[in-house]
């Protein structure tokens, strides 16, 4: 009989796990979350943002996407010629008439171009001066500028997000006087900005004078050129960014936009004709300058500033 009893099944351990027949599923649920993932991994996270908005647009963007060059350009005359070389104004020639007066500024003119290096020294006939400069008063100096090499508006964003940044970009709509170009140049510099988009077609661009008023920050402060601005525009809100418009009759104050601190387009139009239409329907929201003295409107060069100044300090925290 001893040897067909059946001895009962009993725990001869107290030790805690999982039992016979779970397959292991208490065991899961104990085991927890794991580590908490990388910043740029957290959904909701800036980083995140970033990283998702790199992803993307490397996936859209051809490598070495440029907006094209701009034109070979003279500056004619003593003091022109003088100016644009204290400023900095990128170069190639000089040319210098044959048996010119050598005066002050020509002989300031031939220093700042032998200490920059880089820049030829032509001797020339002055019928061939003249031939260059359709007749011009050119007192014997000539400065040749190169073409600009203008980025593509894509070039900006990625860049940004490159350096862990939201982008801060100025867009121009309608801008003509290259002086109000460079004074843009010079405020996004100032305020962090990564660049400035410019039309191809009917807009002011990286000409001589557009470089002196940069005072030297176009040097470091890209300019990018869109064969059709709103198509840029709509570009840069698919990769996330809030572009705003600046408008005499905008449904807010520029101060009350709490999309400032983010990933941000401000677009400015001319003094006198502001935001052409589809660009002004393209924008996310349209904003107003308050100008308690009462002026109609402020030039592009200042409204830019204003609305730079602005985004920066909400980025300051």
């Amino acid at each position: 009989m001893a040897g067909n009893s059946q001895r009962p099944n009993r725990r001869t351990s107290n030790k805690k796990g999982a039992q016979v027949g779970s397959g292991g599923k208490r065991r899961r649920g104990l085991e927890g979350k794991g580590p908490t993932p990388p910043a740029e991994m957290r959904k909701g996270h800036v980083k995140n943002r970033i990283a998702n908005a790199k992803a993307r647009q490397s996936a859209r963007r051809p490598a070495a996407r440029r907006g094209g060059k701009g034109t070979s350009e003279l500056v004619v005359g003593r003091n022109p010629v003088v100016e644009a070389l204290r400023e900095g104004v990128p170069a190639s020639t000089l040319y210098v008439q044959q048996f010119i007066d050598n005066d002050e500024r020509v002989r300031e003119a031939l220093k700042l171009a032998a200490d920059r290096g880089g820049i030829h020294l032509m001797e020339a006939p002055r019928p061939e001066l003249d031939r260059m400069t359709n007749g011009l008063n050119h007192q014997g100096l000539v400065l040749q500028i190169p073409p600009y090499e203008y980025a593509h508006p894509e070039d900006l964003s990625a860049a940004a997000y490159d350096d862990g940044e939201d982008p801060l970009i100025v867009a121009l709509d309608g801008v003509t006087d290259p002086r109000n170009l460079g004074a843009v140049v010079r405020s996004v510099a100032a305020f962090g900005g990564h660049g400035v988009v410019v039309p191809e077609r009917r807009a002011a661009g990286m000409t001589a004078g557009a470089w002196k008023t940069s005072a030297g920050t176009a040097a470091r402060t890209p300019v990018a050129r869109a064969t059709n601005l709103t198509r840029a525009l709509e570009a840069y809100q698919k990769e996330g960014l809030f572009v705003v418009g600046l408008a005499a009759d905008g449904e807010a104050e520029i101060q009350d936009v709490a999309a400032l601190d983010g990933p941000l387009v401000i677009v400015v139009g001319s003094e006198g004709k502001g935001l052409s239409r589809l660009v002004g329907e393209t924008c996310d929201m349209r904003v107003r300058i308050p100008m308690p003295g009462g002026a109609e409107s402020l030039n592009a060069g200042v409204a830019a500033g204003v609305a730079l100044y602005e985004a920066a300090r909400r980025r300051r925290g």
